[in-house]
């Protein structure tokens, strides 16, 4: 089809005529004929219609580059006119952050001048000092002036100071004092599968302390026929610790082989 089209726009076969008349007097002048006025002119017309053609073609070949070109140009007008209308758009917001910012700015600086001013009142105001009356009576007159107060004011004060410290060391003696306690899952594991288990969670239950006690227990199996007792209990963490219960258990050195915890959880 495009050996088609590019014939289809050729023009030579508009002037087919002229062709086979040119190429007629070619060949009667080959062979001695004398050419007539009228073949010249059809020669020269011919002549002139082809070159007329060339200047048309790269015309229109001209105009073909002429308007891609132009095409191009108003492609990146248009994307330079977007990117002009979202730069517009973010000075805009930026605009309207920055009007926000100095209106808080403005707000917080007069919500802080009227507390800087009373500040720099309380500061320049002056001590006032006890006035001392002046009298122009005898010795004993001034001897009866107690300018600095009375001692019973002071022991009035003392005494108020001693009821409020006695109340408050009352009220916090009778709070209930919050006790921190633990619940504490331990792992027992026997030398062998030839180990009394029973007696040894006999001798885990023998260990007694202030703040210790043992909860429910069970044997899981390890492998080999051999099986661990674990034990859970709870215990008072100011008092018992995981290392002294550790040290305990491990004392029965005949059936405590190692003593791991599984589980610690804060009451």
């Amino acid at each position: 089809m495009s050996g088609l089209q590019g014939l289809a726009q050729e023009n030579i076969w508009f002037d087919k005529s002229r062709y086979d008349e040119a190429e007629r007097c070619f060949y009667e002048g080959m062979n001695g004929i004398p050419q007539t006025s009228q073949v010249k002119t059809a020669l020269q017309g011919s002549k002139g219609h082809a070159r007329t053609q060339k200047p048309r073609e790269r015309k229109t070949s001209q105009n073909a580059s002429k308007s891609e070109d132009q095409s191009e140009l108003v492609s990146r007008l248009k994307s330079l006119e977007l990117d002009n209308k979202n730069l517009h758009k973010v000075v805009d917001d930026l605009r309207a952050m920055l009007s926000k910012l100095e209106s808080r700015m403005a707000v917080l600086e007069k919500s802080q001048a009227p507390a800087s001013k009373s500040v720099t009142v309380t500061k320049a105001a002056p001590v006032q000092k006890p006035k001392v009356e002046e009298h122009n009576g005898a010795d004993d007159e001034d001897d009866d002036i107690d300018l600095f107060g009375s001692d019973e004011e002071d022991e009035e004060a003392e005494r108020i100071k001693a009821e409020r410290v006695k109340e408050y060391a009352q009220r916090k003696a009778n709070k209930p004092v919050l006790i921190a306690k633990s619940s504490i899952l331990l792992d027992v594991k026997p030398w062998d599968d030839e180990t009394d288990m029973s007696k040894l969670e006999e001798c885990v239950r023998s260990i007694q302390m202030d703040g210790l006690l043992w909860g429910a227990s069970k044997l899981v199996p390890v492998g080999y026929g051999i099986k661990k007792l674990q034990i859970g209990c709870v215990v008072e963490d100011d008092k018992v610790g995981t290392d002294i219960l550790e040290e305990e258990i491990t004392k029965f050195e005949d059936y405590v082989q190692s003593v791991d915890i599984a589980a610690f959880n804060k009451i």
